[in-house]
């Protein structure tokens, strides 16, 4: 990438909304660029990169903080890569851990639907299981899941 780009061919270029680099340059993501004599914004290069590079973070589902380390990271790159991978790792852990929540959920839906008899609302399973929350096997009540159990999917909203 050569020259400069209006915010406008940077969102273009990088795939990033225009509010969401106002709000990068906000939080301190992207550092505030150079002003035209007209007022308007200057991306250069290094700015493009630091773009694609947040964008792809947030594509893989970093937390702004985790980025905002990773940046730091990236500035410094003479430094040991531990706590790169430190980062990485705990998102790997919070992933892994939304998978299984994901999987049970699955799992309780499929035996939602495949108990329904298809007949009138009366006797329907769905209702059932979502009328009573005794019946369903995916949360086990206000209390914490049981060791070994993924968490409620309801719990992360």
């Amino acid at each position: 990438m050569k020259g400069q780009f209006s915010i406008g061919e940077a969102a273009r270029a990088s795939g990033v909304k225009v509010p969401t680099i106002r709000y990068y340059e906000e939080i301190g993501l992207l550092p505030s660029p150079p002003r035209t004599e007209g007022g308007r914004r200057s991306y250069g290069a290094e700015d493009m990169r630091r773009l694609a590079f947040i964008r792809h973070a947030r594509e893989l589902g970093f937390e702004i903080d985790a980025i905002r380390t990773l940046l730091q990271l990236q500035d410094n790159p003479n430094q040991s890569c531990a706590a790169a991978d430190a980062i990485a790792r705990d998102h790997l852990v919070a992933v892994e851990r939304r998978i299984a929540s994901l999987t049970a959920l699955q799992a309780e839906l499929m035996r939602m639907v495949e108990g329904c008899s298809h007949g009138h609302v009366a006797g329907c399973r769905v209702i059932e299981i979502l009328a009573d929350h005794g019946e369903c096997r995916h949360h086990h009540g206000p209390a914490e899941p049981t060791a070994g159990s993924a968490p409620a999917f309801a719990d992360r909203l």
